[in-house]
């Protein structure tokens, strides 16, 4: 399976064939990769404290690689995309040495990350204009593993708004913002030879017999791994989806949808439709055609 690499230069092209797929194909297996962690969060941490971590996290540091596979209910792979950001600074910006060499090893150029990379707010831009579309068409499916810091940053990034306050409302704003979730390696908890889900992604591919296309760390290769697995993991342990909706390893409450797809989808309005202001992130839904505009 090809991983479309997607740049300043060919991004609009490449966001319109996301586009284009996203019609067949709609569940959206996700990564992220970041400069590592400048506070490390011990194992036996009470949820508060590791919540506390991830936004400091996630605040302080810039968010560089974006991997998209997208594929349908049945484990059919429609592409895979890995968007390259810039704005990331080696010299001046925040980061661990250590997570940056681990990246370099596995092939992020971060000389080319910073010339040709998309700028954050076209990302943005583009993004949210295809999710408004398909979100009052249809379900959308988000899944990752091990996604906490994942959807954080995605959240971050989307919003363009500081993380919220509490665990228990970022738990909220995800159900907002993306609506159905899955972590994989959540999943793995209730799967027969798993280690109660205490292994990493490699490690629950190779349990499942499911190959890799690409490198290790990079956002592409991971999200195309993390679709295979998914849909592996539903074809043999069959209940285990049903339990694991909303929940995310890490953290214990539960992420609620907080929209339907509309059943008609009619002419948008001319004038923003008055609806409620969701947590903070300076969104607005609209009943017509689910919408997000940054205020």
């Amino acid at each position: 399976m090809k991983i479309r690499g997607v740049w300043a230069h060919n991004f609009h092209q490449e966001l319109s064939q996301f586009d284009h797929c996203l019609h067949r194909f709609p569940v959206i297996s996700f990564d992220t990769e970041f400069p590592g962690f400048l506070r490390d969060t011990p194992r036996d941490a009470l949820e508060d404290q590791r919540y506390e971590d991830v936004k400091f996290n996630v605040e302080s540091l810039k968010l560089l690689q974006l991997g998209f596979t997208l594929s349908d209910a049945h484990g059919n792979i429609g592409g895979t995309w890995e968007f390259h950001l810039s704005g990331f600074n080696e010299k001046s910006d925040p980061h661990v040495v250590a997570s940056i060499s681990l990246l370099k090893r596995n092939g992020l150029d971060f000389a080319r990350l910073g010339q040709f990379g998309i700028s954050v707010a076209e990302f943005v831009f583009g993004f949210l204009r295809v999710l408004r579309i398909h979100r009052g068409l249809h379900d959308l499916t988000w899944v990752c593993f091990h996604g906490l810091y994942d959807l954080a940053y995605l959240l971050k990034l989307l919003t363009q708004k500081p993380l919220p306050d509490s665990v228990v409302m970022f738990a909220k704003a995800l159900g907002v913002v993306f609506g159905t979730i899955y972590d994989v390696k959540f999943m793995a908890r209730y799967c027969r030879g798993f280690f109660g889900g205490e292994i990493g992604l490699a490690r629950v591919a190779k349990l499942l017999d499911v190959e890799r296309s690409g490198e290790a760390h990079q956002a592409g290769s991971d999200s195309l791994l993390t679709a295979a697995v998914f849909s592996k993991m539903n074809a043999t342990f069959r209940s285990v989806a049903g339990m694991s909706q909303g929940c995310l390893y890490g953290i214990s409450p539960t992420i609620v949808r907080y929209w339907q797809p509309a059943p008609v989808i009619l002419r948008r309005p001319c004038f923003p439709v008055a609806a409620p202001r969701v947590y903070g992130a300076g969104l607005i839904h609209s009943p017509f055609l689910p919408t997000y505009v940054h205020m």
